[in-house]
């Protein structure tokens, strides 16, 4: 071996890291993340299978493959590759086969899986996706939730055009309450029902029937019947929330009706010995924010009882264990997620917390997890320093984290590091809970521009999970604060409910609160303070430049800028006016005008960006008009971003996610001083 190739070989072998010069994320780094979701376990809990999701930089697709790993984390390795969107991986009840969705032939469609062998086979050729995919307990089915077209509503008989005549597509005639929705755009008439297919493949069964949706749904231990949740009242288009549970027989198609009480029933889950039902909701009292709560009644829907009544937090993910004298949930408290288990008393234990990681742009909640029959746990892990992982738990040993699917960029790239903060409001000295995240390489001994960074919803919570926004602003020199102000969940309805009726208004003092927080710790530039926000934290941003000039310059993000045609505009009108307003707006116009950010506009003097979708139809681009317009004759210096092919989840496309950070820093950068 000459010098030349013996000096290579000792290079190739040396750790990387030793070579690995150490940088900062860039806005194309959003292409190299990845993380983990839907984690399924074996029923004897020997198994994990779960989603591994990346990104196609050549087509700008989100992209998944299933992989399996034993409990202990060892022989991990993928069960299928490629470029292409694998998911919702369902175990059999014996363990043997595995059933997942895939478009590796071009549509979505179920395949089956060997475990053994690896052969599998296509099961289905539906012509819309499958959702909700679930093995009947004694293994002959399939089930799956599906959209079935209805036939479009017709008014008019036109004429016939002439043979060979170009002509205009027809009107489309519209007489549904819910025409539209985000990320889907103008809906089709049509309604989802229950199907079920065999595991050997071949007919397609329809359940469920009507012109209702249902989707949430589960099957009885002896595979006989099917519990579901459901509006089917009357009046179900203009009842938003009023949902029940119904138990449907397989082989009769009998339908019986469970719950009949005003407000959400769903999540049905029957007890291992079919005796219990297991569900979650809450009586409506027609509030903005609202628990959901564990409920247990008989199988026949007799003697429901609140077994979660005494935890102010809303109940999510509930699964009974193995022999049904206990329910798993999970729940979000002070911006984390924990599992627990309650038995049938109420009494609870908590299992593991830092369940997330799911929403890669911002530091939302949305973990998931999965229990077996030995009451193992597979779980997403998601913490400030990395998007979600896959870990585990069980009553021998505490949690474990089986994955590192991020290792490989952060090796090389140093991200922020956050820390906590508590405030207190100078409104009613409110406790305010916030996470500051510093540059990369921070040095105390310097002052940094700050951005506040304001989470949507409103009712939504940002937390101790990684957010690739975040760390890109970061990495661009700012100090970047975000925060829980009031009417935040996971602090508990009292909380959330401070802005019923009342939002925006002494959010606004929070957050301002939470500002003067991070100043008072010595490293913030005063004469450079910036603000951004989506969706209701797009509502905060473009509040707060209408009632202060302290900040240089704003983001307003797909926000709602006029109560009134938002409320008659979205993709949701049965909702937002019950819930979120005292009635309807013509009924109410003061007051939808007084807690609109256009009754502020002629305050603004910041500098404001408006960025938004071009196909959002959750804060439809018409209310960013209005915003920029206005601006614009009030000689505000202000620019409008239009995201091309982007719903209100700008970050669906992960060139979007890039672009809406590199816009948002140039537009702060274009005005620091």
């Amino acid at each position: 071996m000459n010098h030349s190739n013996l000096l290579f070989a000792l290079l190739f072998f040396l750790p990387f890291s030793l070579f690995a010069q150490t940088s900062v994320l860039e806005p194309i780094d959003i292409f190299d993340f990845e993380y983990i979701s839907d984690p399924q376990l074996s029923s004897d809990g020997s198994q994990v299978v779960f989603v591994r999701n990346f990104k196609d930089i050549m087509t700008d697709g989100n992209r998944s493959n299933l992989w399996i790993t034993d409990f202990g984390g060892n022989n991990m390795r993928p069960l299928t590759t490629g470029m292409r969107s694998d998911g919702s991986p369902r175990w059999s009840p014996n363990g043997k086969q595995l059933v997942y969705r895939s478009n590796q032939e071009g549509s979505s469609q179920l395949y089956l899986r060997m475990l053994d062998s690896g052969a599998e086979r296509r099961l289905s050729n539906l012509q819309k996706g499958a959702g909700n995919i679930q093995w009947s307990p004694d293994g002959k089915w399939i089930s799956f939730t599906m959209k079935v077209d209805a036939t479009p509503p017709s008014l008019a008989k036109l004429p016939k055009k002439p043979k060979g005549a170009k002509w205009t597509s027809p009107p489309k005639y519209i007489d549904d309450m819910k025409f539209k929705a985000d990320g889907a755009g103008f809906l089709t008439p049509g309604f989802t029902q229950i199907f079920v297919i065999s595991a050997d493949g071949g007919h397609v069964r329809q359940l469920t029937s009507g012109d209702y949706n249902h989707a949430n749904y589960s099957w009885a231990p002896d595979s006989e019947s099917i519990v579901f949740s459901a509006r089917r009242g009357d009046n179900w288009e203009y009842e938003a929330k009023n949902s029940d549970i119904y138990e449907l027989v397989i082989a009769s198609g009998k339908l019986t009706q469970l719950t009949k009480r005003n407000g959400p029933d769903t999540n049905p889950i029957i007890s291992p010995d079919g005796k219990y039902i297991a569900y979650t909701g809450h009586d409506d009292k027609l509030l903005g924010y609202q628990n959901n709560y564990l409920y247990l009644m008989n199988r026949d829907g007799s003697n429901s009882k609140n077994i979660s009544k005494d935890l102010d937090r809303s109940v999510a993910g509930i699964k009974w264990d193995a022999d049904g004298e206990g329910i798993y949930f999970q729940y979000d408290d002070k911006g984390d997620t924990h599992i627990v288990r309650t038995d049938l008393s109420g009494k609870r234990t908590k299992i593991a917390s830092n369940i997330g990681g799911l929403s890669l742009g911002r530091p939302y909640s949305g973990g998931v997890f999965a229990v077996a029959k030995n009451d193992n746990i597979a779980f997403t892990l998601g913490t400030t320093e990395h998007p979600a992982d896959l870990a585990v738990v069980n009553a021998d040993s505490p949690p474990r984290r089986l994955t590192k699917v991020n290792e490989d960029l952060f090796s090389h790239k140093k991200i922020g590091q956050v820390e906590e903060m508590w405030v207190k409001s100078s409104y009613d000295q409110q406790a305010i809970q916030s996470w500051i995240c510093y540059p990369p390489n921070f040095d105390p001994t310097k002052k940094y521009p700050l951005i506040l960074e304001i989470h949507g919803g409103p009712f939504a919570n940002y937390g101790d999970r990684f957010s690739a926004e975040v760390q890109m602003f970061a990495a661009a020199g700012y100090i970047v604060v975000y925060s829980n102000p009031r009417g935040s969940s996971s602090y508990g309805e009292d909380f959330g409910n401070l802005i019923h009726h009342n939002y925006p208004n002494q959010d606004y003092d929070d957050l301002m609160s939470v500002v003067d927080g991070v100043i008072a710790k010595g490293n913030v530039d005063t004469e450079n303070l910036f603000v951004t926000g989506g969706s209701g934290g797009g509502v905060l941003t473009a509040w707060i430049v209408g009632k202060t000039d302290r900040f240089r310059a704003a983001v307003v993000a797909k926000p709602v800028i006029n109560w009134y045609s938002f409320v008659l505009h979205a993709d949701n009108p049965a909702f937002f006016y019950k819930y979120w307003f005292p009635g309807l707006p013509w009924d109410h116009t003061e007051h939808y005008m007084k807690r609109s950010p256009i009754s502020l506009v002629g305050n603004v003097t910041t500098p404001t960006m408006l960025l938004t979708g071009e196909q959002d139809y959750r804060t439809p681009m018409s209310e960013t008009e209005q915003y920029y317009t206005a601006l614009k004759l009030n000689k505000v210096e202000s620019a409008l971003v239009r995201i091309q092919n982007a719903g209100h989840g700008i970050a669906n496309k992960p060139s979007n996610l890039m672009n809406k950070v590199v816009y948002i820093l140039a537009w702060f950068d274009k005005y620091k001083k």
